[in-house]
C-alpha cells in the first residue's frame, strides 16, 4: 500500500511539473530529438509564448525576427533577415523603434537567452511576442536555410560551444565555436 500511494505521489508530481510546448495556435510542439526537447523545457521558463520553427518558416513575411545571440554568432549565420539584437548589451532602442503593432519573433541558440529578451520587448508594449521554440539549432535540425551578414546562404552555424552544439543534430551543417 506504501508503495502505490509512493508511486501515486510521484505521478502526481511529474505530472504536474510537465511542461507542453505549445505554439500559439495551441498545438504541440514536437522535435525529432526528444532529449532536446526536455532540455529546452527545462531551459526556458514560458514567459513568453512559444512558435514553432515551421510556423514561423511558413509565414515568414508577417513577422519581425530578432536574433538574441551574440554579434560573432550572428556574423557565422542567422535567419534569413534576422535583425541583430544581442543579449549581454541587447540593442535595446532598435526594439524600441520598431512598430508596436508587429508581431516580433525571437531567437538564439536553443530560447534561454531570446526569452529574456523578448520579455523586455514585452514590457515596452509590443502586443505579439514569441520565443521560436528550439531557436536557430531546432532551425538547422529541419534544413532550414541560413545566411551570412552579406545575405549568402552558407551551412555554417555558430554551435555556441561544443557543449550546445551537441544539439545540432543536422549533418549537413557545419558548427563553428569561434
Amino acid at each position: 500500500m506504501i508503495r502505490l500511494v509512493s508511486a501515486l505521489m510521484i505521478y502526481m508530481l511529474t505530472a504536474s511539473c510537465a511542461i507542453t510546448a505549445q505554439d500559439k495556435k495551441g498545438t504541440d510542439i514536437q522535435l525529432e530529438n526528444e532529449r532536446f526537447k526536455k532540455m529546452i523545457d527545462r531551459t526556458i521558463d514560458f514567459s513568453v509564448p512559444v512558435i514553432s520553427v515551421e510556423e514561423l518558416h511558413g509565414h515568414m513575411d508577417e513577422y519581425v525576427i530578432l536574433d538574441a545571440r551574440e554579434r560573432e554568432e550572428y556574423n557565422v549565420s542567422h535567419i534569413p533577415k534576422a535583425l541583430y539584437v544581442g543579449y549581454e548589451e541587447p540593442e535595446i532602442g532598435m526594439i524600441k523603434s520598431l512598430d508596436k503593432n508587429k508581431k516580433l519573433v525571437f531567437y538564439c541558440s536553443i530560447g534561454y537567452r531570446s526569452e529574456k529578451i523578448a520579455e523586455q520587448a514585452k514590457a515596452l508594449g509590443f502586443s505579439e511576442v514569441y520565443n521560436l521554440y528550439g531557436s536557430i539549432f531546432e532551425w538547422a535540425n529541419k534544413g532550414y536555410e541560413l545566411e551570412t551578414t552579406s545575405n549568402e546562404k552558407t551551412k555554417k552555424i555558430h554551435g555556441y560551444n561544443w557543449l550546445w552544439g551537441r544539439w545540432i543534430d543536422n549533418d549537413a551543417y557545419e558548427k563553428v565555436y569561434k
